[in-house]
């Protein structure tokens, strides 16, 4: 049976030891063979011989069938991959001269993001001598943190990068926002079709 590996695991003539210790499809120990021989006895059964110990001495190598294996292997990082959570970064970009409609309309996205369950980055981008008043950059992230305290925390102070100061928000543990918040829709460019 002639398969080649694309994964780390190396199998049948791939194996670079002399000698190997081989367990059966079965999981009965076969003792230490040559290669030669194990492969033998893998092929006998319609198998391959792969090997799952190589830092042993002498290797590990059982013999089974590599893509049953490939693919119990591949429903495990699978399911695994069910539980976890992904968080995303949502990042929102404001002008330091931000009219207070603009504002309410933006600090509306950072709290539905939040309610979400994602990290927002909040960012302030200067333009020319505007980068002669952070001071007012500085003013709107904490004018935001304030009113959205009771629902989210900043991880760190706002920090100036180049042309652009930022901070990120995270959802305060048990924060529980308006139902208004989730009824906020962002119009897409699919609803001009209907």
């Amino acid at each position: 049976m002639s398969v080649t590996s694309t994964t780390q695991q190396r199998i049948n003539r791939e194996i670079r030891a002399r000698e190997v210790r081989v367990i059966d499809n079965e999981g009965n120990q076969l003792g230490v063979l040559s290669l030669n021989d194990a492969i033998q006895a893998a092929w006998d059964r319609d198998l391959d011989l792969v090997e799952v110990a190589p830092t042993a001495v002498p290797p590990v190598c059982r013999i089974l069938d590599f893509g049953k294996f490939k693919y119990s292997q591949a429903k495990k990082t699978q399911e695994s991959k069910k539980h976890q959570r992904i968080i995303k970064i949502k990042e929102i970009k404001m002008r330091p001269k931000i009219e207070v409609h603009d504002y309410d309309f933006k600090k509306g996205h950072v709290m539905r993001f939040l309610s979400e369950g994602h990290r927002v980055k909040v960012t302030i981008m200067f333009r020319g001598r505007e980068m002669a008043h952070t001071h007012l950059g500085r003013n709107i992230l904490d004018r935001l943190t304030n009113d959205l305290a009771p629902y989210a925390a900043p991880e760190n102070p706002p920090r100036l990068e180049g042309r652009n100061m930022y901070v990120y928000l995270v959802v305060k543990p048990g924060a529980v926002f308006p139902d208004s918040v989730a009824h906020i829709v962002v119009p897409e460019e699919d609803a001009q079709d209907a």
